[in-house]
């Protein structure tokens, strides 16, 4: 989840981002960051499926285009 952090690593972030932001500004912060985390997860999302989309319907009329229908 963290990546290459490690326990302590994680421990001391969190403890500066405590003595930043303060106890009150803390639960407020992680609620946007994850709000914030979730929208980039989507918007990557959709613009995979849209690339994977995209790409599928140009090899789909490649094929077509090399592929004429019998009997033409």
């Amino acid at each position: 989840m963290f990546g290459n952090l490690g326990f302590s690593e994680v421990l001391i972030i969190l403890i500066v981002a405590l003595v930043v932001f303060g106890p009150e500004k803390l639960p407020e912060l992680g609620r946007s960051l994850g709000q914030a985390i979730r929208e980039f997860r989507k918007a990557t999302q959709s613009i995979t499926t849209e690339v994977t989309r995209v790409a599928s319907e140009e090899f789909r009329e490649k094929i077509d285009k090399g592929n004429p229908p019998a009997g033409g």
